[in-house]
């Protein structure tokens, strides 16, 4: 009965992190508020913004993605399928194209691989983000630490327990049947992973940024009919022009 504590100790690990992660899905998908406002010239939480959608489908630098590209598309900026932006009208039309700008810098020329995350993490892409996440759209950032670490703690449990099943079978007295044993691990080995597959299942397709309200409402953006939504939603790969494609993903 060496095996036992093994069992126990593999149980306790799946239990632990199991019910660390459903704490952390529960407090960030706490609802929004009955009335929140996402924009001056718009109903209140009936729509989103292009830049609200890009953030709720893939964070800051898919807002960055859709800052370039709609400068591109307006003859304010040429993106170069070698991976280099051009600045040809300095004058931004909003927060995000200016931050664009000063990623850029005096050059008036940089590379998108340097521009991105500069602008994902500008003043402008933090102002979309707090306004969703006042509003109950976005899960916060220690919501979205909390449940990247709960995931992280129920798959490494659920390899510990696979680990000690296999501890347990070479530990056994020789003659002794390694099937109730196994019997016994599959328990905590189904639980951490139908509550990774469970985590999955919930948070597809918008794991890590769009609360279940914010799921919602990207669940009415009209991708099919307009190629900057696509983007929004999808990101890069909805991009029609290979140029632009490489653009954003070049190395």
């Amino acid at each position: 009965m060496l095996w036992v504590p093994l069992l126990l100790v593999a149980c306790a690990a799946a239990v632990l992190s199991s019910v660390r992660l459903c704490l952390a899905a529960v407090t960030a998908a706490r609802p929004a508020p009955p009335e929140f406002v996402l924009g001056e010239d718009r109903d209140p939480g009936r729509e989103l913004t292009l830049a609200e959608a890009a953030y709720l489908s893939g964070g800051p630098l898919r807002v960055a993605d859709l800052t370039l590209v709609s400068m591109h598309r307006a003859l304010r900026l040429l993106l170069a399928h070698t991976g280099w932006a051009t600045v040809v009208d300095p004058e931004g039309q909003d927060d995000l194209e200016r931050s664009v700008i000063g990623a850029i810098g005096p050059d008036g020329q940089a590379r998108t691989t340097a521009i991105r995350p500069a602008v994902a993490a500008a003043d402008a892409v933090r102002t979309v983000a707090d306004r969703l996440v006042t509003a109950g759209l976005a899960v916060p950032e220690p919501g979205r630490r909390s449940v990247a670490a709960g995931v992280r703690a129920v798959f490494a449990s659920l390899v510990l327990s696979l680990a000690l099943a296999a501890g347990a079978v070479l530990i056994l007295p020789q003659g002794v049947s390694v099937t109730p044993v196994l019997a016994w691990f599959s328990l905590p080995v189904v639980l951490t992973l139908g509550c990774l597959l469970a985590a999955r299942a919930e948070a597809h397709p918008y794991p890590h940024w769009a609360s279940p309200a914010g799921q919602v409402l990207l669940g009415e953006v009209p991708a099919a009919d307009d190629p900057m939504a696509a983007l929004a939603t999808r990101g890069p790969r909805a991009l029609a022009d290979p140029g632009l494609r490489a653009a954003l993903d070049a190395r």
